[in-house]
Formats: C-alpha cells, structure tokens, sequence
C-alpha cells in the first residue's frame, strides 16, 4: 500500500469517528468542505490526521534500548494488563527513523505470523511517523497500521464508542487504566456494509492527551481488496496487549515532547497569545466555539418535535427527531473558514444570495449510507467571510437502515432557517 494512499485512507476513517462515513467518495458537501478543511489542518499540526474512524497515524520510533535488534521478533509480550504507557517512566525523548519504529511495532506482533510490505515514517517527515502493512498467519492476509499523535486539549472523542445512530458496529467497549482510556472497536469499513471489510482497532488515550492507536482489516488492504479472512488477525485481548505495551513508553515520551516543541504563536494551526487562530490563507479569523454546535442545534430545531437521540464533536452535531410520524436524523456541521474551497462548494449558478450576502445551496437527493428508501434533504451555507453551516435531514433516524417515514421530519424551509439563523454568530468568539 503506497505510503499516500495509506495516509488519505487513514484520514477518510478518522473523519468517520465524527461523521459516519465522511469520506471523499461520499459526494456530500458536508463532506467534501470537511475534508479539505481537515487535511489542511492535519500538515500544520504535524501528527498525521485527526475521526477516522483512525487517523493518518502519528508513530514515532526510538532509539536506544529500543532499537531493532533488540526487540526483533522475540520481544516478550506483556500482560494484557500492563499499565498504559502514560504512566511509564520516562525514557529519552530523542527522534528516530523509520527503521527503528518499524523494529518496534514487528517486535509486538503476534509471533505466529509475519509483517509484509511494510513501510513507515520517522518523526521527521512532515505527516508525520507511523508504520503499516500486511501480516500473515497462514490465516489470510490483513493490513494492519499503528501510531501516535497528541489529542487537542479536552478532545476525548478518540475512545468513544461510535453512536449506534451513525454507525453500525458489532462490539465496541471502553475501559479507564491507570493514566489513561481504552477503546476496543469492532465494526466494518464502511457503516452501510456496502463490503464486507472489518474494521477492528484498539486506542489508548493517556490522560494528557497522547493517543496510541492501533487498526487492524480482515483483507490485505483497507478498501479495495477482497475479504481475505472471517474477522481481523488480533482478538480484543491481543489488541489490549500490543496497545497496552510498556515498550511503547519511549514512543508516547517523544510524542509528547514533540508537542511540547511546538510555537504558541499559531504558527502550527493552535490558537496564539492572542487568542485568535489563524484561518487557512494566513490571516487572523476570530476563535470559534466547536463545541457549542450542538446546544445550537438543539435549540434551533422546532419545538414540537421529540428528541430521542443526540451527539456529536467539535464543530459536527446531530440530533434523531421524531413529530409523530417516524424518526428522522439532523444532522449539522459548522466550519468558521472555508474561503480557500469556496468555489468548488458554491460554483456559480448554483445558489441564492441573501441580503447579507450568505449564499444558500438546497439539494434533495437519495441517502449515501444504504438504508433502503432513504432520501437526505440539506441547505448548505456560507456568510460572507467563510463561515460555513450546512445542515442535513433525513427520513430515518439511522442512514443505513431503511426509511421510517416518507420525509424528513424538517421541511426545507425550516432546514434553510436553522442553517441561515444568526444564533451561529454566537459561536465565533471576537
């Protein structure tokens, strides 16, 4: 798997964490901003991808005591017990090359099979380090990715069950450690099982935001091969163990000093002194409150209908409605700059503009996740400026199951004044 196309796969499953299947081939524009908007900020802050579903992986290999020969093939496996890497003592901090990483992560693979076309990155290369490719136990071949990268401050979203709402998983459960958060994910490539791929992985979360996360398929790639073998190579028990390891104590330790390293001045995409981040053609945008899109949400949709479901994270939110007549699923996404891919979300011809110059795009189109009958209704927007709200309704509660009603439970009128209402200016904090 080139090393590209391994880093784009990544990034489309991180941005399904957040989404359920945001992913370039989703044709949505919801999607579509989101993506450029993600890659964008993913090059700046150095660590690979954000939702995956689960990122273009972050790995950082080391030196020392932890070099290849000395892991190699025989590296004694832990107790699926051991105490996360957070809490580990601390190693040196100095960078590595891929070779190093790659040494580490066959070190802690099951012995019982061996890593094929494997390729990884350093912590010098500018997206970042990680280590993928093909193990094989005589089972059938699976792709297999590992990394580290560090979390924003406050994001715990990485080891968080997926909502049932958006995605169709078979297993997913969660386990606090000492300094730190598992998740053991078990569910599919694509939520709408449009193939047959499995999608299984294990993410550690320490509690100052360094994240370890591992993926495992049940085909020699992650999209476009043919399903190889029943489930994924690694049980939830041997996922634990390899995350889990103490080996990787050294990797989390140059991680986290590689955070540490970064200019406050917003140069990396973080907010400055000032308060302000930097919008993506290099000028100041005022701060944005990602975490208000939510109660927004929720406060603008109509009051005689019933919420029976609600989530989402930064900057995405939905909500499952129901008027009497069926469940429906709203969902919305506010992004405060997306100037650079304006005109491929809003060519001309292709939208009304309002007095105070936001342009308003209806579309009406059937439902992208599978579920039979199921049609999607969504006024996209964009203030003058580049503030982006796009809004999406349809006629079931969950996308790939089918339609519960013949409509969604929000008009087109009434989608176009929540996606147009001024209650999200508020969230741009001056």
């Amino acid at each position: 798997m080139p090393a590209e196309e391994n880093f784009e796969g990544e990034f489309a499953l991180a941005l399904r964490r957040t989404g359920d299947g945001f992913t370039a081939d989703d044709g949505d524009g919801l999607v579509a901003g989101g993506l450029a908007r993600g890659r964008r900020r993913v090059v700046r802050r150095r660590v690979g991808t954000v939702t995956g579903s689960v990122l273009a992986l972050a790995l950082v290999g080391v030196g020392g005591a932890y070099a290849t020969d000395t892991l190699g093939g025989g590296a004694e496996p832990a107790s699926v017990a051991a105490a996360p890497p957070a809490v580990a003592g601390k190693p040196s901090a100095a960078p590595v090359d891929a070779d190093a990483l790659l040494g580490i992560f066959r070190g802690l693979l099951p012995a019982e099979g061996r890593l094929e076309d494997a390729q990884a990155r350093g912590t010098a290369d500018p997206f970042g380090p990680m280590a993928s490719g093909v193990y094989d136990d005589g089972q059938g071949k699976a792709a297999v990715s590992i990394g580290f990268f560090h979390a924003s401050p406050g994001d715990e979203g990485f080891t968080q069950c997926p909502d049932k709402a958006l995605n169709a998983y078979d297993a997913c459960t969660t386990e606090d450690l000492p300094g730190g958060r598992l998740m053991i994910y078990q569910g599919y490539e694509y939520p709408d099982r449009r193939e047959d791929t499995k999608n299984w992985r294990a993410t550690l979360q320490s509690d100052d935001g360094l994240v370890l996360d591992l993926n495992t398929w049940n085909a020699p790639a992650q999209k476009g091969a043919a399903v190889s073998r029943t489930d994924p190579p690694f049980p939830p028990a041997e996922m634990k163990r390899i995350v889990t390891h103490t080996a990787w104590a050294p990797v989390l330790e140059a991680v986290r000093h590689q955070e540490e390293g970064k200019p406050e001045d917003g140069a990396s995409g973080s907010p400055g002194k000032s308060g302000q981040a930097p919008g993506r053609d290099g000028s100041a945008t005022a701060a944005f409150n990602g975490a208000a899109v939510r109660p927004t949400l929720l406060s603008l949709l109509p009051k005689e209908l019933t919420v029976s479901d609600k989530g989402g994270q930064d900057e995405y939110a939905y909500a499952v409605v129901d008027d009497g007549e069926g469940k429906s699923l709203v969902q919305v996404n506010a992004q405060p700059d997306m100037r650079d891919v304006e005109g491929e979300l809003f060519p001309e011809g292709a939208y009304e503009t309002l007095p105070d110059g936001t342009k308003v795009t209806v579309r009406q189109q059937p439902g992208e996740k599978g579920g039979e009958g199921v049609v999607m209704w969504t006024v996209d927007t964009i203030r003058p400026g580049g503030y982006r709200v796009v809004v999406s309704a349809f006629n079931t509660g969950v996308q790939h199951e089918p339609a519960t009603r013949a409509e969604p439970a929000l008009s087109l009128d009434q989608l176009k004044a929540l996606a147009t209402s001024e209650k999200w200016l508020k969230l741009m904090k001056k």
